[in-house]
């Protein structure tokens, strides 16, 4: 299918585990009656962002995946023909966990997982901690309504994971995301952040000729000390916002996708064509030192 309708849910979470999955699929079913063929969740949906501190108690959040929550949201995917693009904490064995995305078809059927490549270690993000990095590599998943690459939060801020995920023929690039200001920082620097965080999204969209969509969660969590921003939004292969939520308030929005025009674009910006591929042997290694 060349046009889709993409639903975003940008929702605010609680410590309630089973009251953040009914409340997404609440706003699943809010985004499947707009029209939504594809809906993409936030990262770690289901809990507060839990990685604001190192707690043991923590680890007890995770779950199998394939688990409970991708058996609830297969059955509602098959129940509204939509795919869903859901992140979830897993435990993959005893002490071995996982930020991890899985995909669920428009029939209901697992399509199979992401797992985050790039694993954040700063004040308040404490993701080393809990998250094993991922070993699978970049996915594509093959849905009914086209070639969907996923990646994770961290992963937005590096070119290589959507360049790669875009050559394995993503149609579109889709980060779920939990990034946010300290109440603590002043407007200009939270301006400065928010502006870097999407203007490096959208070159993404812009070297690669696709869409992304990027879907971040809202509100205070860490007693008030971390405000989520919001700001999820849509970009087209040229960098254009098709939409841009608030950053105040949980929204559900449906926007309309022509994954079509990603060869026009490839055709008169052939940056694609004009890769250097013989020359990037350099990019593997860690740092390149004088000689």
């Amino acid at each position: 299918m060349s046009v889709v309708k993409v639903g975003l849910v940008q929702m605010s979470c609680t410590a309630d585990k089973a009251g953040n999955l009914a409340k997404a699929i609440a706003r699943i079913k809010d985004a499947a009656a707009k029209g939504a063929q594809i809906v993409c969740l936030q990262e770690l949906f289901t809990s507060l962002y839990f990685c604001d501190t190192e707690d043991y108690r923590h680890f007890e959040l995770a779950e199998a995946i394939p688990g409970p929550s991708t058996d609830a949201l297969a059955a509602l995917a098959a129940e509204l023909k939509v795919v869903i693009i859901a992140s979830l904490f897993e435990k993959r064995a005893q002490g071995l966990y996982h930020n991890t995305t899985a995909v669920l078809d428009a029939d209901g059927s697992y399509l199979g997982k992401y797992r985050k490549m790039h694993i954040p270690d700063d004040p308040a993000y404490y993701e080393k901690f809990y998250f094993t990095p991922g070993d699978l590599g970049y996915k594509v998943f093959n849905t009914k309504y086209g070639c969907l690459g996923v990646l994770i939060c961290w992963d937005q801020w590096y070119p290589e994971a959507a360049r790669i995920t875009a050559l394995m023929g993503a149609e579109i690039l889709f980060y779920p995301t939990a990034i946010g200001w300290a109440t603590s920082q002043d407007e200009h620097t939270n301006s400065e952040q928010y502006d870097a965080w999407q203007t490096i999204q959208r070159s993404h969209a812009v070297a690669n000729g696709v869409h992304v969509v990027s879907v971040n969660r809202v509100g205070y969590e860490q007693d008030g000390a971390m405000k989520f921003w919001g700001g999820s939004f849509v970009s087209n292969p040229f960098g254009r916002l098709l939409f841009k939520a608030s950053h105040e308030e949980e929204e559900v929005a449906v926007i309309e996708i022509d994954t079509g025009k990603t060869d026009r674009y490839r055709t008169h910006w052939p940056f694609m064509r004009d890769r250097r591929i013989d020359s990037y042997a350099q990019i593997t290694k860690r740092f390149i030192d004088e000689e």
